[in-house]
């Protein structure tokens, strides 16, 4: 993952677990703080999650937006927030929420990378384990190097 789609502070370990709602927003308004997005993609984000689970296996879950929330948009970026209990994602235990904003079909690429991050146990083991929001996001950065 490019340090400019996912910059460090994008990237930050949430004190409390909250509900699967709570998170998408957590997670959608650090894109917002980044200026990545407008305000209103969060709604467009929970739009999505009504209609289709975006929950990916391996404690992950990837909200973005709907096709129609593509406008939105400025520039493709992610936030990445880590819960330290499990977020009841529609009945699949969730602790890193990765919200995705991607310019045209650059979230496919985004996508993949979080895919094969979390595709491997042994990993996101290192990630549940990763002591703070740096080094998270050292070890994001070297698993997609």
């Amino acid at each position: 993952m490019a340090l400019e789609i996912l910059a460090p502070s994008s990237v930050r370990i949430a004190p409390d677990a909250v509900d699967r709602d709570t998170a998408i927003r957590e997670a959608g308004a650090i894109l917002v703080e980044s200026g990545a997005v407008d305000a209103a993609y969060v709604d467009s984000m929970l739009e999505r999650e009504g209609s289709v689970s975006t929950f990916m296996g391996n404690y992950l879950a990837i909200p973005h937006g709907t096709n129609e929330g593509k406008d939105l948009i400025r520039r493709s970026a992610m936030s990445l927030v880590r819960y330290p209990a499990d977020i009841d994602w529609s009945g699949e235990p969730t602790r890193f929420v990765v919200a995705i904003a991607g310019l045209g079909d650059e979230h496919l690429e985004l996508l993949s990378g979080l895919a094969v991050a979390f595709s491997d146990e042994d990993v996101v083991q290192q990630l549940l384990d990763a002591p703070d929001a740096e080094a998270l996001h050292a070890l994001l950065l070297s698993v997609e190097a």
